[in-house]
């Protein structure tokens, strides 16, 4: 018998998170010094006001992924299993001025923001941990099944000339159960 191995980033939980238990995101950006300010909680959007250099920062308004596919196509894929749960986001800049600037992931409890280095090529990786780790199955890649494990995550990725994109994690692939169903016929 198999000796079962428990990483030390393992979800230990019996229940998936409630993705409503981390207060929504908004972002703010200085037109001048380009300046972000992630702000969680409080107020619903765009009705904060955060100054610098002097100015009132932009909020920014995020829009889905099919109004920016034709400058920047993004996907993601959940790696990594029970112990080495991760979030990897890819890209397509149709031009390098289409490159993504930074990337953030909301997750249940909180979030991660990367910045896009100009030698970093795709994917980036974003590893989870503890209750932001939950998984209800072993698979690597996930298998996008109907229990969608990362429901209530979301990824934002902000370009100069793109804007922010926002792309909830809730993929359902149909073919999940194509392999069994086969077996048994």
């Amino acid at each position: 018998m198999t000796e079962q191995k428990f990483g030390p980033r393992r979800c230990r939980d019996t229940r998936k998170p409630l993705a409503s238990q981390c207060p929504d995101v908004y972002f703010y950006r200085c037109g001048k010094c380009g300046a972000l300010f992630p702000v969680t909680g409080g107020k619903a959007s765009g009705e904060i006001e955060i100054f610098c250099c002097g100015e009132k920062a932009e909020f920014l308004s995020p829009k889905g992924p099919e109004q920016s596919e034709e400058n920047l196509q993004l996907s993601y894929q959940i790696t990594g299993g029970y112990n080495d749960n991760a979030v990897k986001v890819s890209w397509k800049a149709m031009k390098k001025e289409y490159e993504p600037k930074w990337l953030y992931l909301k997750t249940f409890t909180g979030g991660y923001l990367k910045y896009v280095a100009e030698t970093k090529r795709p994917p980036m990786v974003f590893a989870l941990a503890d209750t932001d780790a939950f998984s209800y199955c072993d698979e690597d890649p996930c298998l996008e099944c109907v229990f969608r494990c990362k429901r209530g995550f979301v990824i934002y990725v902000y370009g100069e000339k793109t804007g922010l994109t926002e792309i909830p994690l809730d993929k359902m692939n149909a073919q999940w159960q194509s392999g069994s169903k086969e077996k048994n016929n």
